[in-house]
């Protein structure tokens, strides 16, 4: 656009054969090779200074083109945008409006009048400027807003990622933790227990170490089994084979061949069908909780008691044991001896996980009483004559042992 005006002007002033054409073109081509070397020295669009300094010179060549003919008015247009780019608003618009006044001047001076005209046209052509650059720093303002919150949630969004990962693989090492002590580590218990009573009967009755030493095998047999299951997230073995109240009496019974502690299992209520994860559980609780009961307790009796109710299932683990103090129990990992301390928490937790509760009864010599409640929508209901659910009373020495059923 400044090209094309100053060409205008040169070629007006050589058409009009007027006295200072010579000095109209000259002027015009200092003033558009002063305008070309703007852009290409970096100081002018990094420092205000120059920046001023450079504007300072146009506007001094293009008041002497507007001297020498009244068609230099026409650049006070570019002139503006020039000037709100480069200055801060604060010196921009008085530089505006100075401008604005040597075109009105100027134009005025060589027309001989000062109409509205004269004064309109330049200042409409101001305004315009000025709404066109505040318009389009409006704009810019917006989209960097925008930009930057793009790059906010962008930023958000991978953190978020990162912690739905790490959080996921708390929870898995958390459900390993769980699974471990509960299957692995109560069957290596269990094991060792019968080792142990082989150990005392052998060479004296040889039959008798050898039946701890079948039960043994199995046990080791079946845990490997439910090593492998829980590492693929399948059901328990206990459970594929029937129902929850059945595996709870094959794990009673287990319990008692293999420690010699008496243990009864009660169901309560009509059973129903519950998810898997409540059915997954509630074993792995009575299981966690029978073990310590054998390792800790020195019980004589203990009962296990499934209860349906309408909204809920309960679990109870009673024993006539030594008892303990719950608020003194260590922290997971904390105890003097290696791997205790996490059978209470990982009950706690499975708990937890499905919005459920334990509570945990015991002092010292009143033995120890466990409770876990439920909260579960029922998958359907079961009848009362299902498999292993019937109400009433199963002695520890009924039924058939789960091979490797954990204790």
């Amino acid at each position: 656009m400044v090209a094309a005006l100053l060409a205008l002007a040169a070629v007006r002033a050589v058409a009009d054969r007027t006295p200072d054409a010579p000095a109209v073109i000259a002027t015009a081509l200092a003033l558009l090779a002063l305008y070309a070397v703007g852009p290409a020295l970096p100081r002018v669009r990094t420092s205000l200074p120059a920046a001023a300094l450079w504007l300072a010179a146009v506007a001094l060549g293009w008041t002497v083109l507007l001297a020498l003919t009244q068609d230099g008015v026409w650049l006070a247009f570019p002139l503006f945008f020039v000037e709100l780019h480069l200055l801060p608003l604060r010196w921009a618009l008085p530089s505006v409006a100075l401008t604005t006044v040597v075109a009105v001047a100027g134009f005025g001076w060589h027309t001989h009048t000062l109409g509205v005209g004269t004064v309109l046209g330049p200042a409409l052509g101001a305004a315009v400027a000025v709404a066109v650059v505040l318009g389009y720093q409006a704009l810019y303002r917006e989209s960097e807003q925008r930009r930057r919150l793009i790059e906010e949630l962008t930023a958000a969004r991978s953190e978020l990622a990162d912690a739905e990962h790490a959080a996921g693989v708390l929870a898995e090492r958390e459900r390993l933790a769980r699974e471990i002590h509960d299957t692995v580590a109560q069957g290596l218990s269990s094991i060792q227990l019968l080792l142990r009573a082989a150990e005392r009967a052998l060479p004296e009755r040889p039959g008798t170490a050898l039946g701890h030493v079948r039960q043994a095998r199995v046990a080791a047999a079946g845990n490997l089994a439910e090593a492998r299951r829980f590492v693929r997230g399948l059901t328990p073995p206990d459970l594929e084979s029937g129902s929850l109240p059945a595996a709870l009496e094959r794990l009673c019974a287990t319990t008692a061949r293999s420690t010699g502690l008496a243990v009864r299992c009660r169901i309560s209520g009509t059973p129903a069908e519950l998810p898997t994860s409540h059915e997954v559980a509630l074993l792995r609780i009575a299981q966690s909780a029978l073990a310590n009961t054998v390792r800790h307790a020195a019980a004589g009796r203990a009962e296990l008691t499934l209860s349906y109710m309408d909204t809920e299932v309960a679990l109870d683990v009673v024993d006539d044991g030594a008892g303990f103090r719950p608020d003194e129990v260590p922290v997971p990992g904390s105890a003097q001896v290696t791997g205790t301390g996490f059978g209470l928490a990982a009950m706690r937790a499975r708990a937890r996980a499905l919005q459920g509760t334990l509570a945990v009864e015991s002092a010292p010599g009143e033995g120890t009483a466990v409770a876990v409640t439920l909260p579960c929508p029922t998958v359907a209901a079961g009848a009362a004559d299902a498999p292993g659910g019937a109400p009433g009373s199963i002695p520890a020495t009924a039924g058939d042992p789960a091979p490797g059923a954990a204790t």
